[in-house]
């Protein structure tokens, strides 16, 4: 097996294991609490990967690099009073990309150590871990990008319906089905979208390593002292 098909079959995995189960366990918490307590019912406030995967995303994902996990309930009716219905649901939905964001920062912070170790003495264990790094930062990334799509039934759709007039959201929920179709069709037949998504990856790729500035003196000082 060469590099190239490890690394693909190792990034499909780590979404299954790692990047869904934490993405799906954010809905469930933060849904949790806001007052819902169907997540926490239905045992998906876990990261426990099988309470998360749905197999024939999961199958989809591992084969083809394109799948879903198993979506968290939630019954907005049962959210604390001091939050609306709609400003709840897109807070739950929010949790999901923010923890994808999150997960990308914690490993940019590692990678930037991961590579002052390799400057200090590179062998090939450091080197497979800066590629897993890398793998992980990029999935996390485009992950949270790809759920920010304003249509359903993605993440995006529930955090932009709160911003939106009740009857233009009426119409988006009447025409839901369609905008699916499109949206599917666009990224398996075109690279129409493959200019704005790759924009808004590359802008919080450099916010990452922007946020995380104050790694780059602490990685210098330790080791350059070990040269």
């Amino acid at each position: 097996m060469d590099i190239e098909t490890l690394l693909t079959f190792g990034s499909r995995l780590i979404i299954l294991f790692m990047c869904i189960p934490v993405h799906e366990f954010a809905h469930a918490w933060a849904a949790t609490k806001l007052g819902d307590d169907t997540p926490r019912y239905q045992n998906r406030l876990t990261l426990n990967p099988l309470a998360h995967l749905d197999p024939v995303g999961s199958l989809g994902i591992f084969l083809c690099g394109f799948g879903w996990g198993k979506p968290v309930q939630v019954d907005p009716r049962r959210f604390d009073r001091k939050h609306t219905m709609r400003g709840g649901m897109a807070l739950t939905a929010a949790a999901g990309p923010i923890s994808n964001l999150i997960m990308a920062l914690i490993a940019t912070i590692v990678h930037k150590f991961l590579s002052g170790a390799a400057l200090s003495s590179m062998n090939e264990a450091i080197g497979w871990l800066l590629l897993i790094c890398h793998a992980f930062i990029t999935i996390n990334i485009g992950l949270a990008v790809f759920n920010l799509i304003p249509v359903g039934p993605l993440d995006g759709q529930k955090i932009l319906s709160y911003f939106l007039p009740e009857r233009i959201n009426a119409k988006i929920d009447q025409y839901q089905m369609p905008l699916t179709i499109v949206l599917l069709t666009l990224l398996t037949f075109s690279d129409l979208l493959d200019g704005p998504v790759g924009w808004m990856e590359g802008g919080i790729f450099w916010l990452m390593q922007k946020l995380t500035f104050w790694a780059d003196p602490i990685v210098n000082s330790i080791f350059k002292a070990s040269l």
